[in-house]
């Protein structure tokens, strides 16, 4: 009788220990791999960086095009901007100009 007492408290302690690493193995593997996990959060900065990096190229390119379009306003019209736009709408050159097209600006 005392074995099997000590061989069920061994067993006993046994199946507690596995249950128990068990237990914090899900979680130390759903930390590492899990929704909220330490991979999700590098693709998280990734993508992050990526996006603030396209934010900054999209900031410049709206005050290059503001820049612009402040130009043309009626109330301060740069005249080298406006014969700019209407010799590209138009397709206007004067016979003694050399004029080279180099693509949508």
């Amino acid at each position: 009788m005392v074995t099997r007492k000590r061989l069920r408290s061994v067993l006993t302690a046994l199946v507690l220990y596995t249950m128990a690493a068990l237990f914090v193995g899900y979680f130390g593997v759903n930390a590492f791999t899990g929704n909220r996990g330490l991979k999700a959060k590098l693709a998280i900065d990734t993508q992050f960086a990526e996006l603030t990096a396209d934010l900054a190229r999209l900031k410049a390119e709206r005050e290059s095009w503001q820049r612009r379009a402040a130009l043309l306003r009626a109330d301060r019209l740069d005249p080298d901007m406006l014969d700019e736009q209407a010799r590209l709408l138009l397709g206007y050159a004067h016979p003694d100009e050399v004029t080279m097209l180099l693509g949508k600006p």
